[in-house]
């Protein structure tokens, strides 16, 4: 009989297991581990010479056009972010490198969340074929010898549902709380900011500010903080400021949102002109 491989056009997920969201000893691990994939906040200053964070923040939002035009899971952008700052806090590069290292994280990243990983041709095509099929392979396996193939980082998004279940939010709204703070992580990847903070302080502010535009019932701010402090035993003071650096740069991103979650997080972020960002990462003048 012929067998005949077909794409997978739906992505396939696994089920929740409740084994591991519900249990403590998950989430202590995840505490425990986060700082050994916590990249240096001053790779520019003392390792890049040729590269300025402006730069980062411009491939930052190529790359996350780029996930949102394939149908990337959401993991995706996070955890190439993760390489691509992991990388430059250990190998020099000059600025016309940055947009390979960037497709080569999101190729390598695909391969680790996906159930059908982005191929080399698209991602050739969305650089507009300033690369090459060998320089995107030679990049991959530069990557791989940095990172010494540890490549299950821990990101944001490893933290929401480990929180979610231990807040009292019903389950309808859990998950629009969990939907606009996987968009929220996506903001704050592409802000090199965000390096100074863990990835379970993040998880907690973009929670945070979720629910700001919803109404939780029998929970008001101070409150919301302080379970957060007691999920993931971060001061409260830091909590605070991670998510009014949050609430800042949702309220700078909003005009960007769709109208549905423009109409969530509309009621506490007022709307900002959003500048346009090129396509094309070759076209910025550094």
């Amino acid at each position: 009989m012929e067998l005949i491989c077909r794409e997978v056009d739906t992505p396939r997920r696994a089920y929740e297991d409740p084994n591991l969201t519900e249990d403590d000893r998950v989430l202590q691990n995840l505490l425990n581990t986060e700082e050994r994939y916590q990249p240096s906040a001053n790779y520019f200053g003392c390792v890049q010479t040729d590269l300025k964070p402006r730069m980062r923040a411009v491939v930052a939002q190529w790359m996350l056009e780029v996930c949102g035009e394939l149908n990337c899971e959401e993991e995706v952008f996070p955890l190439s972010m993760n390489y691509l700052d992991r990388f430059l806090c250990v190998r020099k590069i000059v600025r016309n490198q940055l947009q390979l290292l960037g497709a080569a994280c999101m190729f390598l990243s695909s391969k680790m969340m996906q159930t059908t990983p982005l191929t080399a041709e698209k991602l050739i095509i969305y650089t507009d074929y300033s690369i090459t099929q060998d320089s995107l392979m030679a990049m991959e396996l530069c990557l791989l010898s940095v990172l010494k193939w540890d490549l299950m980082a821990i990101t944001p998004n490893d933290f929401i549902e480990l929180i979610l279940k231990r807040l009292p939010v019903e389950p309808v709204r859990a998950n629009i709380v969990k939907k606009h703070a996987h968009t929220f992580i996506a903001m704050c990847c592409t802000d090199c900011k965000f390096m100074t903070y863990t990835p379970s302080m993040i998880a907690a502010g973009c929670i945070g500010a979720a629910m700001q535009g919803l109404v939780t019932p029998g929970m008001v701010d101070s409150e919301l903080l302080q379970r957060l402090y007691e999920i993931t035993n971060i001061e409260v003071d830091y909590l605070r400021a991670c998510q009014d650096h949050i609430e800042q740069i949702v309220s700078s991103n909003l005009s960007s949102l769709n109208p549905e979650e423009q109409q969530i997080t509309s009621k506490t972020h007022p709307v900002k002109e959003q500048p346009t960002t090129p396509t094309g990462v070759n076209d910025i003048n550094f």
